[in-house]
């Protein structure tokens, strides 16, 4: 490709060239979470650290997504072929695989502030070499480890009538504040090089993630190359999911605020937020079964039963496909615009959303304009909509066309009859439905990203995270205006265990070793107890298997932990909702034990009485004891004939022959979790056999329908003896799964 003003280039290597003549052969790389990774680029500049050992690279990143592999070799005969499917002509990151299989070289580190969930806890490099820092505050570290080179995967801008502009699209995040700060490095004299790699498959966001091409000094862009985006398959959503996502429902406020984060548990509550809109009945069902409001009653106090006629406005750091969901059910409705004292008249119904003659009375007694109107009055009208576009100001007067002016005096008579006749416009305009920090997910999710239409899409702010996961004055907004935007927010985020004493568990393990990362969970938190009317939510299973062996999520304590027990709110299990909110630590402690799993509950009373936390003649009320895996089930079954709560609501990646294998792998990894449960297996496994040939088409998938040497023909008989255990009864006549 011909060069364009000194920046373009097709050739990965050749911006390998020019990165080394601006900055030299030592390099820190920052390189956006997730998505954003302009993967050519990355790919030549790591092998040139290969080749060449003088050149010192540090990457410093979050996210580094890989195709799963599986660990063992049944784990691996099963993903081998999902993978090639699914990522077959995506461009791996060799650095990543590198990582995962401690292949660096000496002169190549890797510094992540932000683990895809357990894919490190037993890698020692990055372990060591991880930053521990909120998202928020991850630009000012990204600056302090000496970053002087910026990589990212960018939409360009001429398919959609924007010639001259790139879109940052998937992860405006952190690259729109940390630009300016580079250029002010290299005014400084520290040289820099700012590297964008065109992929006309990433969704085109305009907004503040349009920004021209010149900020960039080096430009990869080959339409030939371009590759399909990293997609995350969409997993299982569970019985237990399934009824978090409903309590979780039971909180949200129509005309309020939704953050909500990635996984089963964020697509369970858009599931049943979309149940609660289109079926309430079915929904309502189950809120009766559950008795709800009895039980729980926050969320009578703060949430809703009925459907959104408002609508809901969505402000999160990560746009997770859901929100695409909400905007598609006509629940993501609510917009929001960037005037603030605009937003707070729309928020005390001073305002709608159809412009009218009383409009511009209420903007005119506020002060928001005057008149006789200026010229910035009626720009400002025009911007939002008030007034339709093409009106102008001539002379003093109104031209509302070629042959009708009137006078711009908003008490004129004659100038108030045109005005609602000719020049009010339609709908109030500029209004945004979601802010977004960054996104990724399925490849179906960005095909309809692709496929938005315009007055969607431009309902769309793909955004910087600082403007959107706390509400210090930002160059996008000020408190004053984040605060009247998100009304009535809930902030949804998951943890892994939760302590009596009101501590969440959501990034790491006692012995230091980092799970995933704090990611924005610690500002959303924080932020829900400085704006009016919102709540933070934190959900979690209340059990998980562990070595073979059931145990709570719920526990008295732990040594670690990602938010402290002050910033406790509400929590969610699926077996009910804490209000935590305000309360002293005998009521925070029996709230949880309320709707922790009835199988821990006895001993969970039993320390908090010898700590002296509860009194202690108290008992466990009969009905807590409910909490049972039947329970929820009961529940799911109180909505009705139908599948209201099916395990994919929004579309699956797997087969069917794959469902049901990664079932019997899954029920396999469990049974083998303990020493004495991996030699039970294994006697029983070597009596299966499948003579009837029932499993063929699964063992075939596999890759095992004639298996040859001892390792493979072991493997066939763990399949088979997985498949048998999902028919055969448990006591409670339930398959075991």
């Amino acid at each position: 490709m011909a060069e364009q003003n000194g920046i373009y280039s097709d050739n990965a290597n050749d911006c390998v060239d020019r990165v080394i003549e601006r900055v030299g052969k030592r390099i820190t790389l920052g390189l956006p979470l997730g998505l954003g990774k302009p993967v050519r680029f990355v790919n030549a500049l790591y092998q040139r650290a290969k080749d060449d050992p003088e050149i010192q690279l540090h990457i410093v990143t979050a996210l580094s997504l890989l195709a799963p592999e599986g660990s063992s070799s049944l784990e691996k005969r099963f993903m081998g072929p999902f993978a090639r499917r699914l990522y077959g002509n995506i461009p791996e990151l060799a650095y990543a695989r590198d990582v995962t299989n401690n292949r660096l070289p000496a002169n190549v580190t890797v510094s992540e502030f932000f683990f895809k969930a357990g894919s490190y806890l037993n890698n020692r490099d990055q372990q060591r070499n991880y930053v521990c820092t909120n998202y928020t505050h991850a630009v000012r570290d990204l600056m302090a480890q000496g970053i002087n080179v910026i990589g990212q995967l960018m939409s360009p801008g001429a398919e959609h009538d924007r010639p001259g502009e790139l879109s940052f699209s998937c992860n405006p995040d952190l690259t729109l504040d940390i630009l300016p700060l580079m250029r002010e490095r290299e005014a400084q004299g520290t040289p820099v090089a700012i590297v964008g790699e065109v992929n006309s498959n990433l969704p085109w966001f305009g907004h503040d993630a349009a920004v021209p091409e010149n900020q960039f000094d080096v430009v990869l862009a080959d339409s030939r190359t371009d590759y399909p985006l990293f997609s995350a398959p969409q997993m299982a959503v569970s019985p237990a999911d399934h009824m978090i996502g409903f309590y979780a429902s039971t909180l949200l406020k129509d005309g309020g605020t939704l953050q909500v984060g990635i996984g089963s548990l964020g697509a369970a509550l858009v599931h049943n937020a979309i149940l609660r809109h289109h079926s309430n009945d079915a929904w309502q069902a189950v809120y009766k079964h559950l008795n709800v409001a009895e039980e729980f009653p926050v969320a009578s106090e703060s949430g809703g039963t009925g459907r959104f006629d408002e609508g809901l406005y969505g402000c999160s750091e990560m746009m997770v496909d859901g929100f695409l969901y909400l905007m598609q059910e006509g629940i993501l409705e609510r917009e929001v615009f960037d005037d603030a004292r605009l937003q707070e008249l729309i928020n005390q119904g001073d305002i709608s959303g159809q412009p009218s003659l009383d409009t511009l009375d209420v903007l005119l007694k506020e002060g928001l304009i005057e008149s006789p109107l200026r010229a910035r009055d009626l720009q400002w009208l025009i911007r939002y909509g008030v007034i339709r576009a093409g009106v102008e100001l001539r002379g003093g007067r109104l031209v509302l066309d070629e042959q009708l002016s009137v006078q711009a005096d908003l008490a004129d008579a004659e100038t108030r009859q045109a005005l609602a006749e000719h020049a009010l416009g339609d709908k109030l305009a500029g209004g945004i439905v979601m802010h977004g920090g960054f996104y990724v997910g399925p490849e179906k999710f960005y095909q309809a990203l692709r496929e938005l239409p315009p007055e969607q899409r431009d309902r769309v702010c793909m955004t910087s995270v600082n403007y959107i996961n706390h509400l210090y004055d930002h160059r996008f907004g000020n408190q004053r205006l984040k605060a009247a935007q998100r009304v009535h927010s809930r902030f949804i985020n998951s943890a892994m265990m939760y302590t009596l004493n009101g501590a969440a568990v959501s990034d790491g393990l006692a012995d230091g070793r980092v799970v995933s990362g704090v990611g924005g969970q610690y500002n959303f938190v924080s932020m829900a107890h400085e704006l009016p009317g919102a709540r933070s939510i934190l959900a979690l299973r209340a059990t998980r298997v562990s070595r073979g062996e059931t145990v709570s999520n719920i526990v008295y304590n732990y040594a670690h932990c990602t938010i402290p027990r002050h910033l406790r709110d509400i929590v969610i299990t699926e077996y009910g909702i804490a209000d935590l909110r305000g309360q002293s630590d005998e009521q925070v402690m029996l709230r949880l034990i309320r709707i922790a799993d009835a199988r821990f509950q006895e001993g969970l009373l039993k320390q908090a009485k010898q700590a002296g936390k509860v009194r202690a003649d108290f008992k466990i009320p009969a009905h807590w004891k409910d909490n049972t895996p039947a329970a929820v089930r009961n529940a799911m079954n109180a909505a009705g004939e139908g599948d209201w709560f099916p395990a994919f609501p929004f579309g699956r990646d797997f087969t069917d022959e794959e469902l049901t294998l990664g079932k019997a792998l899954k029920g396999l990894k469990a049974a083998t979790g303990s020493r004495r449960g991996k030699l039970a297996t294994l006697w029983q496994a070597l009596r299966a056999e499948d003579e009837e040939g029932r499993y063929q088409a699964l063992l075939e998938r596999m890759g095992l329908q004639r298996p040859s040497g001892l390792r493979e023909k072991l493997d066939r008989k763990l399949v088979i003896h997985g498949l048998e255990r999902l028919e055969t009864p448990t006591p409670t006549g339930k398959p075991k799964n």
